[in-house]
């Protein structure tokens, strides 16, 4: 199919998930455990299946546990094997993000997950709507060639209710090696205003393609090529 102007990534929590994903016409997954708590890392046995299984990139989460994104060195000493690990099983991408106690992007850590992934892209995930200052943040991840996504809601709970912000993150961001991919409360309903309103050029769906809009059940197909129908006719 002809590359699409508008990206789509769909989370995956299972493999049936990934197959769903891709034949309805996700350009991106964004594979997770631990849906109810934001996303956790998945097993290797997932991550290896659903990377023999599909031909679109798999993006994985490293996330060690859900309490903050204020990590310890123990955290860190589990997110980089993690990293290493995912590096050596072909991973296309390491979905991640850390933040200091007071609320910025915690470099240092930033610096040895980059290092760890050995050239393989990073998406900073939705830790970056924590941040106290947003156009700060999002300057301190441009100074990174290594994060090539920003995963943002505009610091808000849906993402329809920071339009305006996610505007100006992607006139930040323009020009550069870093895409906003804005994700969070989007429904089959409300992506394309929100695109046409933004001008982002990427999408994150969970619930929003699920059964049900359930984010515990299962991917929909159907509402996925939807959606994909709908960011084609863009």
């Amino acid at each position: 199919m002809p590359n699409p102007s508008v990206l789509l990534e769909v989370i995956a929590t299972t493999l049936t998930d990934a197959r769903l994903a891709e034949q309805a016409g996700a350009n991106r997954l964004e594979l997770v455990t631990g849906m109810a708590e934001g996303g956790l890392t998945p097993s290797l046995g997932l991550i290896e299946a659903v990377l023999d299984a599909v031909r679109i990139p798999v993006n994985v989460i490293v996330r060690p546990h859900s309490r903050s994104f204020v990590f310890s060195a123990d955290d860190y000493a589990v997110m980089l094997r993690d990293i290493r690990t995912l590096v050596a099983a072909g991973a296309h991408g390491i979905v991640i993000g850390m933040l200091t106690a007071s609320g910025e992007i915690d470099q240092e850590g930033l610096k040895r997950v980059i290092e760890a992934a050995q050239g393989v892209p990073i998406t900073f995930h939705r830790a970056f709507d924590e941040v106290r200052d947003q156009p700060r943040a999002l300057d301190v991840l441009l100074a990174y060639p290594g994060v090539t996504n920003l995963l943002t809601s505009g610091g808000q709970p849906s993402v329809l209710q920071a339009i305006d912000t996610i505007r100006a993150l992607v006139q930040q961001a323009q020009g550069s090696h870093c895409t906003v991919l804005a994700g969070a409360g989007l429904t089959l309903e409300t992506v394309a205003g929100l695109v046409q309103a933004s001008g982002v050029q990427a999408v994150h769906f969970g619930s929003g393609v699920r059964v049900g809009g359930n984010g515990l059940a299962p991917v929909d197909a159907a509402q996925v090529a939807r959606v994909r129908a709908l960011l084609d006719a863009l």
